[in-house]
Formats: structure tokens, C-alpha cells, sequence
């Protein structure tokens, strides 16, 4: 057999899991990325910079301030116990918010870089006709900048699926609750299960480089990213 039933549910898991932090980081990383294109006050670099932070802090120093946060006597946790959700840690929503922290510049940065790329003659023309400042958004600036969403989209798609410091450090290793496709394969290495691993890990190399052929192939510059080359 090719996989198995938890490899499988694995799969099912991080493809559930990287769905909802993609649409999750679309509503909070769309107004971010709009904010730091068009702001022009001092905090900008230190949001910008507060943005791209995962992109150089080790996961595992992520995990563990998001763990701390989270954990009982952390803010979050003392807002989800009063909100009566319970604790976040080890469960699947708590790898949903830690994954939301960790893919945020995967999605604000190819939005502020197509923001920024329109420039102010659309949204002037907008102006002049009548358009609200929200009207011009939706009619000009959102289809302006579909490739950038695109891109956004499914870079922090691909960004979650391949996780594994900070979604063993919030979710541990509960199978169908927190086990994803990393730690699964994590898991058949300790094993010596080496043919279930390398079964696993070719899935993840297939899927990984055809997201990467795609957008290279549509675009060249694509995965042009603030601060990258």
C-alpha cells in the first residue's frame, strides 16, 4: 500500500489546516498589507519588521513564546478561559493561530509588494468619478492586484502544509487532532519506518515543486518577496 490510513488522515489534516490559515491571513494580512503600501508614518517599519519576523526567528522560539501565550497563565489563554473556549495548546485551532503567526509575511508581502505596484493614477482616476475610498479598493485595487493574491494565497498555502518546529511545539503529536504531514513523517523516521517515510516525504516534495512550477510558470517574478532577492 501506497499510504496508509494515518498517513492519509495526516494529509487530510495539514490540507485542512493550510485552507483555513490561507483564508483566515486573506482577511487579517489583506488590510495589513494596504496599511504598510500606502502608510507613510514611523510605525511602518516596525510593523513591517514585526511582519516579517517569522521569516528569520527559528520556529522554535515561535512556538515557544506562542505556546507561552497561549498556555493557561499566557494573555490568550487567560482570554479563551474567560471566553469559556478552553485552552488552545495540543489542539487543532491552537495550530491554527500559531500557523496565522508563522505564514503572515507569506501572505503580507506579495499583497504590500502588488499594493505598492499599482501606484496612485488608478486610485486618483477612482476618485474622480465618485468612488469612496472603499469602493475603489474593491473595483480597482482587487482585481489590479489578483496576481498578487494569487501568489500570496497559495505561497502561504505551501508555506503551511511544509510547518514542522511550530506545529510540534502548539500541536504536538495527537493523531487527527495535531499530527500533520511533517510530523508524520517525523514520526515513521523514529520508527526506522524509512520506505513509509520516504513514501510520505516524495508526496510532499511532488506537491511542493509543482506549486513552485506553477507560479514560476505564470509568473517569473512571483515570489519576489520584501527583503528577498
Amino acid at each position: 500500500m501506497l499510504l496508509t490510513g494515518s498517513d492519509i488522515q495526516a494529509i487530510w489534516l495539514t490540507i485542512k489546516l493550510a485552507s483555513t490559515v490561507t483564508f483566515l491571513l486573506l482577511l487579517i494580512g489583506t488590510p495589513v498589507a494596504w496599511w504598510l503600501a500606502r502608510s507613510q508614518t514611523r510605525l511602518k517599519g516596525v510593523v513591517g519588521a514585526v511582519v516579517a519576523l517569522p521569516l528569520v526567528l527559528p520556529p522554535s522560539v515561535l512556538g515557544f513564546y506562542l505556546l507561552l501565550a497561549m498556555g493557561p497563565n499566557g494573555p490568550v489563554g487567560h482570554l479563551t478561559r474567560i471566553l469559556g473556549v478552553g485552552a488552545l495548546p495540543f489542539t487543532f485551532w491552537g495550530l491554527v493561530l500559531a500557523s496565522v503567526f508563522y505564514s503572515l509575511p507569506f501572505m503580507v508581502q506579495p499583497l504590500q509588494n502588488a499594493f505598492e505596484a499599482i501606484g496612485e493614477r488608478p486610485l486618483e482616476v477612482a476618485a474622480s468619478l465618485g468612488a469612496s475610498p472603499l469602493d475603489a479598493f474593491f473595483s480597482v485595487v482587487v482585481p489590479l492586484a489578483r496576481p498578487g493574491f494569487l501568489t500570496a494565497s497559495i505561497l502561504t498555502f505551501a508555506h503551511t502544509v511544509g510547518e514542522f518546529g511550530v506545529v510540534l511545539m502548539i500541536g504536538g503529536n495527537i493523531p487527527g487532532v495535531s499530527r500533520v504531514a511533517s510530523v508524520q513523517i517525523y514520526d515513521h523516521v523514529e520508527a526506522l519506518e524509512y520506505g513509509q517515510a520516504h513514501r510520505m516525504a516524495a508526496v510532499m516534495l511532488i506537491f511542493s515543486f509543482v506549486v513552485l512550477l506553477g507560479l514560476y510558470a505564470r509568473r517569473p517574478d512571483s515570489l519576489k518577496m520584501t527583503g528577498r532577492g
